[in-house]
């Protein structure tokens, strides 16, 4: 429908509606802005500790220094790289395991405390074992970024299966679809939403387990920064390497949300 065919009470919304949304994005940035400035004029007229909670500039400096040493890239490919692969691998083994429970009654049942239990353990914990097991290499990191986001994957999805419609499943099975049949026509559908979700919730865990994989059996990545960072006390570059996170984190999510905006279309 083109504005010609719109009445004019409609275009006055939509105009509302955009210039809302405009004011809702302005307000955001500056905001955001506003919290440099004063983060910047506080270190500089001594209202904070610089030392300690370094300011913006000195943080720009420490990111230029990465950049032209040639160390940025390396350190954000490395955390990125370890969070795709943890979270690629972490995700798509829970999904296949929530199938694997939904398949069979009997298997859920005897996995179920066991799932609690590991879902209850911090995951943290788990860090020094990997290191053990797997050395200080990529390997532990990117095992660290699975522990954490394995359970949850399989806990929702085992969850999201369960609660699909069961007269959905009656009448498929009516028509005699097999166990297979009603897996991926209904079952599968259904629970995309809830696929979403899970994925929307592995972004932010992976991301937390590749850190810790960092913090304990990396040579690089910004987890090793800050460690690196905190024990010379360059807060610049500890501060630098958490805004990095920040803005990664940030573009992995709305990465998740772009991808769930097409898979809702395609559905429609």
């Amino acid at each position: 429908m083109t504005e010609d065919h719109i009445s004019p009470e409609h275009l006055a919304y939509l105009r509302s509606l955009r210039l809302r949304q405009a004011l809702i994005r302005t307000t955001q940035f500056l905001l955001l802005v506003g919290l440099f400035v004063l983060w910047e004029l506080a270190a500089s007229r001594g209202w904070i500790n610089a030392f300690i909670f370094s300011q913006p500039t000195r943080i720009w400096a420490a990111l230029v220094r990465l950049y032209r040493e040639g160390d940025l890239w390396r350190h954000l490919g490395w955390t990125v790289g370890e969070t795709v692969l943890g979270f690629t691998v972490g995700t798509a083994a829970g999904i296949v395991i929530a199938v694997i429970l939904w398949w069979s009654e009997f298997f859920s049942q005897v996995m179920d405390p066991y799932i609690v239990v590991l879902n209850s353990i911090p995951k943290v914990a788990l860090g020094p074992i990997f290191v053990v097991w797997l050395g200080t290499t990529i390997t532990a990191v990117v095992a660290m970024a699975i522990a954490v986001s394995i359970i949850v994957t399989i806990m929702m999805m085992h969850t999201g299966f369960k609660e699909v419609d069961p007269n959905k499943v009656r009448l498929v099975r009516t028509f005699g679809a097999s166990k297979g049949q009603v897996l991926w026509k209904v079952i599968i559908p259904a629970s995309i939403p809830t696929m979403i979700a899970a994925l929307k919730v592995n972004v932010g865990l992976s991301l937390v387990g590749t850190i810790v994989g960092e913090f304990l059996a990396s040579k690089a990545g910004l987890g090793y920064l800050i460690v690196y960072g905190g024990q010379v006390f360059n807060m610049s570059l500890v501060m630098a390497s958490v805004l990095l996170l920040l803005v990664v984190s940030v573009i992995l999510y709305y990465a998740v949300t772009i991808l769930e905006e097409r898979v809702t279309k395609g559905r429609q």
